[in-house]
């Protein structure tokens, strides 16, 4: 997905206030997928990788001085951990998701975060 579509979804009008398929999923900021959480509720829409970048970078964009675990950072296409998500929506509601895993040297975690339109960043990348 480019900019432009991940914009247009993040702004799609959405009818369920609280969905019982997605309300577990409070992540305004990145979080650990919670334990237990039907995975089948959730349907993959797209993605944000360049499949032609075989190395994409660890560097994360914060020009404002945020964390990558701050509910206000900026999600920037072409950083990380953007450039390694794929985007999901709730099946029952449509709400829209960022997901990716984080490969730790003793662990895996699934992540995921709330897509906001009014935090993607112009021409972050």
């Amino acid at each position: 997905m480019n900019a432009d579509e991940l914009m247009a979804l993040a702004k799609k009008e959405r009818a369920v206030a609280v969905c019982p398929r997605c309300q577990a999923l409070v992540c305004k900021g990145w979080e650990s997928l919670p334990g237990g959480f039907d995975t089948s509720n959730l349907t993959r829409v797209g993605s944000l990788r360049d499949a032609d970048d075989e190395d994409p970078t660890l560097e994360e964009y914060h020009p404002a001085g945020t964390s990558a675990w701050s509910a206000d950072a900026p999600i920037a296409l072409g950083w990380f951990p953007y450039n390694r998500c794929d985007v999901w929506q709730c099946a029952g509601c449509a709400r829209p998701f960022l997901r990716y895993t984080e490969h730790g040297g003793y662990y895996t975690d699934e992540r995921i975060r709330e897509l906001q339109a009014h935090l993607i960043a112009p021409s972050a990348a």
